[in-house]
This record gives C-alpha cells, structure tokens and sequence, in this order.
C-alpha cells in the first residue's frame, strides 16, 4: 500500500511541476526582491498548515529571514478541536494580527489547503493592507466546490499576489480501500513541503543569478558554522524573535 501513496505523491509533484512552474518561480523571485530590500519572509498556518512555517526557519541549507507566525492556539497541541474550531472563526486573527511587525518590503507565505476558513483568509488581508507581497498556497479545486466560510465569501487565493495550487484533492486524502468508507494517507503536508521548498530553492537561485549573497544557515555540525550563523542571527534576530528565545 505504501507503493500506493508513493506513487500518488509522485503523480501530485509530476502534476505540480507542470502546473505550478510559473507560479513557484514567480514566489521565488518575490522573495528573493523582498530579502534583497531588507525585508523577511513570514509563513503562516493553521493545523497542520504550520509545519510549513517551522520546515523553512532556521534550517541548514535554508535562508535566515524566514519568520514562522506560530499562534499556539491554532497549532493543535492545546487542543486539536478547539484550534479547528478557532480557524472558522471570523474575526478570531484580530487577536493576533496587531501584533504582527509586517512591513512593505516583506513576503508573507500562508498556507492552507481548504482555503476557505476565515483565519488564514484574515492572515492574507491584513498583510496585503501592510502592502507585503502575498503568496498562497492552496487547493484551487475547494473554491469551485465547496463554499467559503469567511464573511465576505472569498478564498485564500482571492488575496494573492501569486497564488499556487497544491493540487490536492478534496478531503486530502489520496488511498481509499473497498472495504473502507473512509479515505486515507493525507498527501497536503508532503506536496507542501516540496512546493515550500521548491520556492526557497527559486529564490536563492535568483539572488545568486543578481550577484546577491543569500543568506542560507550552515549546518551546526559543519566547522565553522557557529561564526556564520551567528552573523545571520544577530543581523535579523530584531525582527525574527524566535531565533533569539
């Protein structure tokens, strides 16, 4: 069964690389402008949607202004239900979103694949009101299917500057078995995890091909690492709060 989910994984990214290109170097591009004018990347999600945010921070061979917005409330680890329940809430963001330092020169990625829950939605309004550049990544099927719960009926996508479609089907999950009702193996936190990247790997391909040095982690166990990583801290450590506590 796993060569099963592996080749459904395989389908999705063969699918991805012929669907998104543009949309993935075009995300990559706008972030390599914003790092280039001194701004960072921030990564928001809900649920599972999250684990993109931690998957890019402070990673050897990742970039250094990376900012994962990481709300514990809508993280499931106090209390699965509960962060679900939050993210449909209209609203619910404000009680975060004044205290996000987002500013004109910066990217900010968010992530979910239903794209229609209000909180994400919130997420990308209010940084495209700071004047950030908004990338999202989404599932484009659930906007033709299945109804927004944001107030004002739009989706995730309709506050995009670049808006990538994951591709993944309604409900997420790829395998279903005759003798199971239920389908199974979610394939949104692997096909994510590729695009992120992929977009990250974009960006540091343009600052280079603009003879601009990208600022990308060294591994720890590698000599010398702690000196330059320790210069990419403290030159971003102000507005990226997580590498300092």
């Amino acid at each position: 069964m796993y060569e099963l989910y592996f080749q459904k994984i395989n389908e999705l990214l063969a699918l991805i690389n012929k669907m998104e290109k543009e949309t993935i170097k075009a995300a990559g591009e706008k972030i390599a402008q914003s790092i280039q004018n001194e701004g960072i990347v921030h990564v928001f999600g809900c649920g599972h949607s999250h684990i993109l945010g931690e998957e890019v921070f402070y990673r050897a061979g990742g970039l250094a202004p990376i900012n994962p917005i990481l709300i514990p409330d809508l993280m499931l680890h106090k209390g699965a239900v509960r962060s679900s329940n939050l993210e449909k809430k209209d609203d619910y963001a404000d009680q975060f979103l004044p205290d996000l330092d987002i500013r004109s020169e910066d990217a900010m990625l968010v992530v979910s694949t239903s794209g229609r829950n209000p909180v994400p939605i919130d997420v990308a309004q209010f940084a495209k009101q700071q004047e950030a550049s908004v990338i999202t990544i989404s599932s484009h099927i659930y906007a033709k299917n299945i109804s927004s719960r944001h107030k004002s009926g739009k989706y995730l996508s309709d506050f995009a500057d670049i808006a990538i479609d994951n591709h993944i089907p309604i409900g997420d999950a790829l395998l279903k078995l005759s003798s199971s009702v239920v389908p199974f193996g979610p394939g949104s936190t692997v096909i994510g995890t590729a695009i992120i990247n992929g977009i990250m790997v974009e960006a540091i391909n343009h600052m280079v091909k603009t003879s601009f040095l990208p600022p990308i982690f060294k591994s720890s166990n590698i000599d010398g690492a702690e000196e330059h990583n320790r210069y990419l801290i403290d030159k971003y450590k102000s507005r990226i709060p997580l590498l300092e506590n």
